[in-house]
Parts: C-alpha cells; sequence; structure tokens
C-alpha cells in the first residue's frame, strides 16, 4: 500500500522514486509532506490507495503489504469478504532499534504509523526479531494455510 502511496505521490511532486522507497534523509525530507497529502487523498476518498494497490491484479492470492490504517482493511474486508486475511508483523522496539528506528514525534505516533495499533483482530500475527528459524516456521504455517485455502 505504501508503495503505491508513493509512486502516486512521487509522479505528482516529480521526486525520485527509488530513493523514497528507502530509509534516507532523502524520504525523510518528504515523509510529512507524503503523510499529509495520503490523508487529502483518503479524507476525499477512503479506498483510493486500496484500488490503486490491486489494480489489474490477476493472481488467485494477493499480498497487499503495508496497509496503515482501518480505513484500509475495512475495504479490503468490504469487497473482497472472507477471503481477506490480515497479517501484522511484529517486532520489539529494541530490535526495531537495532535495525536503527529512531520514534520521529509527529510522524511515528501519527496515523499513518500506529493507525492498526488498535480495532483490528488479525488473523496472523508473525514476530520478527531477528530469529530467522522462528520466523521461518512462523510463515510456513502461513504459507501453508493459504494454500489449504485456495
Amino acid at each position: 500500500m505504501t508503495c503505491s502511496l508513493t509512486l502516486l505521490f512521487l509522479q505528482e511532486h516529480g521526486l525520485d522514486f527509488q530513493r523514497l522507497l528507502d530509509a534516507s534523509a532523502y524520504k525523510e525530507t518528504f515523509r510529512q509532506d507524503m503523510i499529509r497529502w495520503g490523508e487529502e487523498k483518503r479524507h476525499a476518498d477512503p479506498g483510493f490507495f486500496c484500488r490503486a494497490a490491486v489494480e489489474g491484479a490477476l493472481h488467485p492470492v494477493w499480498v497487499v503489504s503495508d496497509t496503515r490504517r482501518l480505513s484500509d482493511v475495512e475495504w479490503f474486508r468490504d469487497v473482497y469478504g472472507d477471503v481477506v486475511q490480515t497479517v501484522r508483523v511484529v517486532a520489539t522496539e529494541e530490535t526495531r532499534k537495532r535495525r536503527n528506528w529512531v520514534f520521529v514525534t509527529g510522524v511515528d505516533d501519527a496515523e499513518s504509523e500506529c493507525g492498526l495499533d488498535q480495532g483490528v483482530a488479525f488473523d496472523w500475527v508473525i514476530t520478527n526479531d531477528g530469529d530467522e528459524l522462528a520466523l521461518g516456521e512462523q510463515l510456513e504455517t502461513l504459507l501453508q494455510s493459504l494454500h489449504r485455502n485456495l
């Protein structure tokens, strides 16, 4: 989802797509403007980015990553019903800091970053704290479930 938002923001503002996808200072320069722009688009049309994310998708299973708001989850559930499986990936704050994450007030506490922290009953919760074996086992269980439901 964020990728579709980023791509649309880039097209509208003439920015470098690859640099907006990384964790560089370039992205941080435009991050608050992008959040504000995204909020304006969502306010006018809550399904705007959801439709952009699935446009042209033809496969029987889609992974729509990086949804950020309850309205995104609700849109997919309303449009696709019971086939929607929600997956939350979590990591401890300690792990996130080891990955060079630094909390920024006004950004990391905005709805774009924590809008799904409450109010969503996720079908799956995957823990990604650096244990590759445990992560692989969790993902394998998820994949097996998806295959059974095809």
